[in-house]
């Protein structure tokens, strides 16, 4: 091996540093950084990087966190012996959430008149006066006018198209109130709710689905409330139901709400409260209220009009 001597080395290394010095390797020098050409605002959106949620299959992240909210308002009611159920299903998707036991049958209340109304526009034949208590029916959800379409067209033979063609497996009739069947003592499972929506929704005739989606986003103010409350800009529709119940627990305040929200009539929207004793018209009112407006994003408590008790 050879050995260079050490003057060499010194000579080679100080060559190099002059050629460095000379531009023959180029050095960082500690100057201002060189000027940047001016860039134009860019008309892109600004993105965020949203905080990592789990999302619910089907339904974009920022649900997840909706869902969540909705659900903890589900949980801080009372339930047994009563209980509270909600479904959202997107059209787009098909993706469903639920929350609660929502095939657990429980008084309709009001919500069950889309149902009779949808049916008797199908059957056909309806005079000028079933016009006019069909729209009653539906914009200020009045009894009287449902109980003259149920006298001339309502019956069991009805409630068994509700199960057939709707989708609403578990309507039944509850006996023991009066001598026939009677749409005001009827119960159904949240799911049937949506499964009605979504009849009127996606299979209903144009002209059906028309006037029901029109009647639904213009019911009066005593129906402000439950859908209503996922907010203006969702254009949403509702029918409310409120009543006061009996069951093998005693009596106690239903409040249902059964539509649509978002583009297109995008979600399908069923929530119900099937309260215990104590609870209250306006508890009711507000639970489901709120859990639609945390869906969709909305501040809570939410804004509405409690009806009065006996609309």
């Amino acid at each position: 091996m050879a050995v260079v001597p050490r003057a060499a080395v010194l000579i080679t290394a100080l060559v190099t540093l002059v050629l460095a010095g000379c531009g023959g390797t180029p050095t960082v020098a500690p100057s201002a950084a060189p000027a940047l050409s001016p860039v134009a605002p860019s008309s892109a959106p600004v993105t965020t990087v949203a905080a990592s949620c789990t999302p619910v299959a089907g339904f974009p992240c920022e649900w997840s966190e909706r869902f969540a909210a909705a659900q903890r308002t589900i949980d801080g009611r009372p339930d047994a012996p009563g209980f509270v159920a909600a479904t959202v299903v997107d059209r787009v998707t098909g993706a469903t959430w639920t929350a609660g036991d929502v095939d657990r049958p429980g008084w309709t209340a009001s919500t069950i008149k889309v149902a009779i109304a949808t049916d008797l526009r199908e059957q056909g034949g309806l005079s000028d006066a079933d016009r006019a208590d069909m729209d009653a029916m539906l914009h200020s959800s009045d009894n009287r006018a449902t109980d003259r379409l149920w006298k001339r067209h309502g019956g069991d033979a009805m409630l068994d198209r509700f199960r057939t063609t709707f989708g609403m497996r578990s309507v039944a009739f509850q006996p023991g109130f009066t001598s026939s069947t009677y749409w005001g003592f009827v119960k159904c499972s949240t799911a049937d709710l949506a499964a009605m929506v979504r009849y009127v929704l996606d299979r209903a005739a144009p002209a059906d689905r028309a006037y029901l989606v029109d009647a639904m986003r213009g019911v009066a103010g005593n129906q402000h409330w439950g859908v209503w409350a996922a907010g203006a800009d969702q254009r949403p529709g509702t029918k409310d139901g409120w009543s006061q119940e009996r069951d093998d627990w005693g009596e106690h305040w239903v409040t249902a709400t059964a539509g649509f929200a978002g583009p297109d009539e995008r979600y399908v929207v069923a929530v119900t409260d099937q309260q215990p004793s104590p609870g209250t018209l306006p508890g009711g009112v507000r639970t489901v209220s709120d859990v639609v407006a945390q869906l969709f994003g909305q501040p809570v408590p939410a804004p509405v009009t409690v009806p009065e008790p006996d609309d």
